[in-house]
């Protein structure tokens, strides 16, 4: 596992958010077990205390579970796994709004070229299977 941590946000911040988008991309499974906080800390070469404040949080939001001493595990609360996803495109949706915002295009023709664009990208990656 390997995370590119930026400088703006506090790193158990960016934890929470690649398992985020590795939840939401389904590399991460209902109810599969994730790495010990040690294990996690040694990968992403943080501090243990990071890694605990990572977990910590994703258990208050419902993204894992621990059972006793059981290893922590993804929920398998649809719900919260499909609250994920939509929130992750939400963001995706007002980072891209803000960004066309401000050379006015027309709704129309804003959907035309997403349409295009991600059709163009997924004949790209049906090619490559």
């Amino acid at each position: 596992m390997t995370v590119k941590f930026n400088n703006r946000d506090p790193v158990y911040v960016q934890v929470i958010q690649h398992f985020k988008e590795q939840i939401a991309k389904g590399y991460f499974e209902p109810g599969q077990e994730i790495p010990s906080r040690r294990e996690l800390a040694n990968q992403l070469k943080i501090n243990p205390n990071t890694a605990q404040r990572a977990y910590k949080e994703m258990g208050e939001q419902g993204l894992i579970f621990t059972e006793g001493n059981m290893p922590s595990c993804i929920t398998k609360d649809e719900a919260v796994l499909k609250s994920v996803r939509e929130e992750l495109i939400i963001e995706a949706v007002d980072l891209f709004l803000g960004s066309i915002k401000s050379i006015d295009v027309p709704l129309s023709e804003v959907l035309e070229i997403v349409k295009k664009k991600h059709d163009a990208e997924s004949g790209e990656a049906e090619g490559s299977k």
